[in-house]
C-alpha cells in the first residue's frame, strides 16, 4: 500500500459527515466497530446486499464474530489482531449467512481509526457466480474429453483391427500418414515403412490402376463424395474395390482411403443404407431394435455404454426393461403406444447399467412394420448432460404441477402427494406476506394460523428466520 504523502494538507479538515460520506462510498457495506469488535454502526451502499443481509436489524450492538459464519471466524480475529499491530488488515473474504438462501461472501479489509475500526466490505457475490459457472463448464469440459478420450480409443481399437485395409493420405502432398496392419500386409511392408509412402504409388497398384485411384481421389475432393473403382495389385490375383472420402482435421484435409476385395454388386449394401447405419452406429444416442415382446435383437454402441456391456451379444435376446429404471412398468407403457399407435414420443424415464449407474434418458419409439413380425426400434438420449445451473446453489421444492408430474415413478406416491402439499403451503404463505407486506400478523390472520404456526412454517420453507420475540404486530 502506498498512503498519501501530505494528508493533512490535502484532504483539510474532513469532519465526521465528509468521512461517513467518503466510507459509505468507498465499499459496498461499511462497520463500525468498537476496540472489542462490537458492530457500533454500519452503512450500506448496495441495498440489495441489506436486504439479503437483514444488516440493520439485527447487526447493531453484537459482535461482529456473530454476523459471519463459523468458518469465517478464524479470519476476522486474524484481521482484527492484524489491524491493531499494523493499522489496515490484508483483505480477506468472509461469509454472512443469509435467510435468504446461500451465504453471501464479502470482500473485507478492516482499518484502525483510533480507538474504533472501519471494515469496509465490497459483494463478492457475482464472482461467487462466475467461479461456479466456471466450475461446471470445466467439468463439463472434463465430461467432453473424457467421453472423446474413450472414442479415440474405441476407433483407434476398430482401425487396427478391421481386417480392411485402411489408409489416411494427407490431400496436399498424397502420402501416407496412417495405416493399419490389414494394410501394410496388403503392401507387403513393415507399418512404419508405410508411413510416408506416396500414394497410390508405393502400395502397389498397376498402372492402370494407379491412374484410377489418382481420379478417383480428385473426384473425391472436388465432390466432397465417396466413390469406389476397381483395382489390381502387381503382386495379387484378383480385383480389389477401392473407396475414397474426404474429411478434414483441424487445418488439413485427409483422404480416408479403404480398400475390399470386390464382391457381386448384389450382395453390396445400397450406399445410402451403409452411410445411415454408419451414422447411428457414432451417434451419441442409443439405438435398439426389439421384436415384439421387447427381446433386444441389435443395439448400438452408445446403448452399450449407458447400461455398460462391452459387446453387443451380451445384450442380444435380453428384455430391454432388464436396464429400464422401472421395469416392466415402463416396457407395458411403451408396448402399449406401439400397439396402438405405432410411435411413442419423448417418454422419460431412468436406465440402470450393470454396475449401478443411473442415468436420466428419454425414449422416443416407433414400430417397424417391415418384416414378419414387426419390430420396434427405440432411439435412447441421454439427458444427464442437461444440467440446469443454479447460480445460487439453492436448492427449492418444486413450483409448479408441471415440475411434479415429471417426479411420476421416480419418487413414490406418498412423497409426491406430501410434496404437492407443501408446494401449495407454501405458495399460500408467499402470497399472504406479498399481500400483507411482509407483516407477519396479518399473513397470519388471514390464512387462519397462530402466529407460533405461523413461524414454524416460515422456518421450515426457509422463507425467514425471524423468531416470534423479535415480530412486530
Amino acid at each position: 500500500m502506498k498512503a498519501f504523502r501530505s494528508p493533512k494538507q490535502s484532504l483539510g479538515d474532513l469532519g465526521a459527515e465528509a468521512a461517513a460520506v467518503l466510507i459509505t462510498n468507498a465499499a459496498d457495506v461499511a462497520v463500525i466497530l468498537d476496540g472489542d469488535g462490537v458492530i457500533l454502526d454500519i452503512a450500506f451502499q448496495r441495498l440489495d446486499l441489506s436486504v439479503e443481509l437483514d444488516g440493520y436489524g439485527k447487526w447493531l450492538g453484537r459482535g461482529f464474530g456473530q454476523t459471519v459464519t463459523v468458518d469465517s471466524r478464524s479470519k476476522l480475529e486474524a484481521m482484527l489482531h492484524e489491524a491493531s499491530e499494523r493499522t489496515a488488515s490484508s483483505s480477506r473474504q468472509l461469509k454472512h449467512p443469509s435467510t435468504r438462501g446461500a451465504d453471501v461472501p464479502v470482500l473485507y479489509c478492516i482499518v484502525r481509526l483510533g480507538d474504533r475500526c472501519v471494515a469496509l466490505g465490497r459483494d463478492q457475490r457475482a464472482l461467487a457466480t462466475l467461479q461456479q459457472r466456471l466450475v461446471e463448464a470445466q467439468m463439463s469440459m472434463e465430461r467432453d474429453y473424457s467421453r472423446l478420450r474413450h472414442v479415440e480409443t474405441r476407433y483407434r481399437m476398430l482401425f487396427q483391427m478391421s481386417s480392411e485395409p485402411v489408409f489416411i493420405v494427407d490431400a496436399s502432398s498424397l502420402k501416407v500418414i496412417e495405416a493399419n496392419p490389414a494394410a501394410a500386409e496388403l503392401a507387403g511392408e513393415s507399418h512404419g515403412r508405410m508411413i510416408g509412402r506416396p500414394f497410390p504409388d508405393g502400395v502397389g497398384f498397376d498402372t492402370e490402376s494407379k491412374q484410377a485411384v489418382r481420379t478417383l481421389l480428385e473426384a473425391a475432393q472436388s465432390t466432397r463424395r465417396e466413390n469406389d473403382v476397381r483395382v489390381r495389385l502387381v503382386d495379387r490375383s484378383g480385383e480389389y474395390r477401392v473407396s475414397a472420402s474426404l474429411f478434414r482435421l483441424e487445418t488439413s484435409a485427409l483422404f480416408l482411403v479403404r480398400l475390399a476385395a470386390s464382391a457381386p454388386t448384389a450382395m453390396l449394401p445400397p450406399r445410402s443404407q451403409s452411410k445411415l447405419l454408419e451414422l447411428i452406429d457414432k451417434s451419441q444416442d442409443g439405438f435398439v431394435v426389439t421384436d415384439r415382446e421387447g427381446r433386444i435383437i441389435t443395439a448400438s454402441v452408445a446403448f452399450l455404454e449407458m447400461v455398460q456391456l462391452t459387446r453387443e451379444d451380451q445384450a442380444r435376446g435380453e428384455l430391454i426393461d432388464r436396464w429400464l429404471g422401472r421395469g416392466g412398468v415402463d416396457l407395458d407403457v411403451v408396448m402399449t403406444n406401439l400397439r396402438q399407435h405405432g410411435s411413442l414420443p419423448l417418454f422419460a424415464t431412468t436406465l440402470r447399467g450393470d454396475y449401478g449407474t443411473t442415468t436420466q434418458i428419454e425414449i422416443s419409439a416407433v414400430t417397424l412394420k417391415e418384416g414378419d413380425p414387426p419390430s420396434f426400434g427405440f432411439v435412447i438420449r441421454n439427458l444427464d448432460r442437461r444440467v440446469a445451473v443454479d447460480p445460487e446453489g439453492r436448492h427449492e421444492l418444486p413450483r409448479s404441477i408441471t415440475q411434479l408430474t415429471g417426479l411420476i415413478g421416480r419418487v413414490p406416491l406418498k412423497d409426491l402427494v406430501r410434496q404437492t402439499t407443501d408446494v401449495i403451503e407454501r405458495m399460500c404463505i408467499e402470497a399472504a406476506l406479498a399481500l400483507t407486506h411482509d407483516n407477519r400478523a396479518l399473513a397470519a390472520e388471514m390464512l387462519g394460523l397462530s402466529r407460533q404456526s405461523l413461524y414454524v412454517k416460515l422456518r421450515r420453507y426457509g422463507l425467514t428466520d425471524l423468531a416470534p420475540d423479535t415480530e412486530s404486530g
